[in-house]
């Protein structure tokens, strides 16, 4: 909203500095000038803040398009949906602002669009509210409920986050631009502890993959590879004790390389050159989270 307003300014300033230069021109002085002329730039300025805002609205809607202005006020983490995540799920709050410090030092790098990139993974993980327990960042203090429950019955907890966070997204009215980092950033991928647990438990049983993947769709844009990368990393780093710089470098290297043999990459505009690019900047900034020592 700041931003409206100084633009507002600009512009009845850009008026009356025009207005007044071709009178000079057409004059030869500025004797004549009307003062009211002046008046009249200035209501112009302030109708141009009171309906901007409206109009950008509507034409967000109709044409299906988010604005920056939209994106920042999505921003706020006072905003109700977030203010959920931080009462039911403060872990993964956590989590989620941590990846969107890391995906927009990423989405820089390779020139995406940072802001959207931003935005996209602060709401990304929204669906684990209803069963914020279930999942291991909010999990301090308490024992794992998966331990009472088989794989399939985890799987399916986990595997749900992803629709129900596209529930909430409709609900809390979000974007469609935002919406798609919530249904894209497992892409198709399979759990995989659980569905190895799966296989151990029931060695002589065919398992069905379909019960342990996410039913994606796969990543279709740079800015939602970018997410789905940073996400998977961030958690990953967690898994491990005092890393050292070389153990999240090879955390980068193979969560990356894993994603490639998976084919998640295959719908998006991104290209090898500027997942290399990602790679440094994640190592960099893991480096400097964990303050690692050789």
């Amino acid at each position: 909203m700041e931003n409206i307003f100084i633009s507002a300014a600009k512009i009845t300033i850009t008026y009356i500095i025009t207005f007044s230069l071709l009178t000079l021109i057409r004059e030869g002085s500025l004797e004549r000038i009307s003062f009211y002329t002046f008046y009249l730039f200035f209501f112009s300025g302030i109708l141009t803040t009171l309906f901007v805002h409206p109009l950008i609205f509507f034409f967000e809607k109709l044409l299906n398009l988010t604005s920056d202005i939209s994106l920042l006020e999505l921003s706020n983490t006072n905003a109700p949906i977030l203010r959920l995540l931080s009462q039911r799920a403060p872990g993964t709050l956590q989590h989620v602002l941590t990846v969107a410090n890391i995906a927009e030092e990423s989405a820089i790098a390779i020139g995406a669009n940072s802001l959207l990139v931003r935005i996209g993974s602060i709401y990304h993980d929204i669906g684990k509210i209803k069963y914020s327990k279930f999942f291991i960042e909010n999990q301090q203090n308490i024992i794992n409920p998966h331990k009472k429950l088989s794989p399939k019955e985890s799987a399916k907890i986990i595997l749900e986050h992803v629709s129900i966070g596209v529930k909430l997204a409709k609900k809390y009215h979000l974007p469609d631009s935002v919406t798609d980092f919530i249904r894209t950033h497992h892409g198709n991928s399979i759990i995989s502890s659980f569905y190895e647990k799966q296989k151990k438990i029931y060695p002589n049983i065919k398992v069905d993959k379909k019960e342990f993947q996410y039913s994606g769709p796969k990543p279709f844009s740079k800015e939602t590879a970018i997410v789905m990368i940073s996400d998977s990393i961030e958690a990953a780093s967690k898994s491990i004790k005092n890393p050292s710089t070389k153990d999240l470098e090879n955390l980068v290297e193979n969560i990356i390389e894993k994603q490639k043999i998976e084919n998640q990459f295959s719908n998006a505009d991104i290209t090898l050159k500027e997942i290399e690019k990602i790679k440094q900047v994640l190592k960099k900034k893991l480096i400097n989270i964990y303050h690692t020592r050789e």
